[in-house]
């Protein structure tokens, strides 16, 4: 049985490795770069974010991650936040049993605990239907500027 949690300091380790496997799936010559450790606890530290895991009998099989935005306040009003969900991702031989469905869960009722507002992704073709699934809408209402 899997359990679903909050992501802890000493999950760094097994989340450089679920993001490796996660690169390798789509090129095998990622999973050997032997800086990927640094350049990710590097990351983590450069970029905090908030993570859900599925923890395996001690082992994480899948994760994501909130990056919460706290809108600047206004006379009148208090601020606001909302949350981006990124980096959903398990392993292929725990897809299809409810795992990235739970975490979205997790994820959700943690947004709302803190008042976010909304919470929006980015999601990749292949995974734009389990997000329909999860009550998520295309949105028009942001604008982007490509780089």
């Amino acid at each position: 049985m899997f359990i679903i949690r909050e992501g802890r300091p000493d999950d760094v380790p097994g989340l450089a490795v679920l993001r490796a496997t996660w690169a390798a799936e789509q090129d095998p010559a990622l999973m050997d770069d032997p800086a990927f450790d640094a350049t990710f606890r590097e990351w983590m530290t450069a970029s905090p974010r908030k993570f859900f895991v599925a923890d395996y009998g001690g082992e994480l099989v899948g994760m994501l991650n909130l990056m919460i935005f706290e809108r600047m306040p206004k006379p009148g009003t208090e601020s606001s936040r909302w949350v981006y969900l990124g980096n959903a991702y398990v392993l292929p031989e725990f897809r299809n049993a409810g795992v990235g469905g739970q975490l979205v869960d997790a994820s959700i009722r943690f947004a709302q605990s803190i008042n976010a507002v909304r919470m929006v992704l980015s999601p990749s073709d292949e995974s734009r239907d389990f997000y329909a699934r999860l009550g998520f809408e295309p949105a028009a209402e942001l604008n982007i500027l490509r780089f």
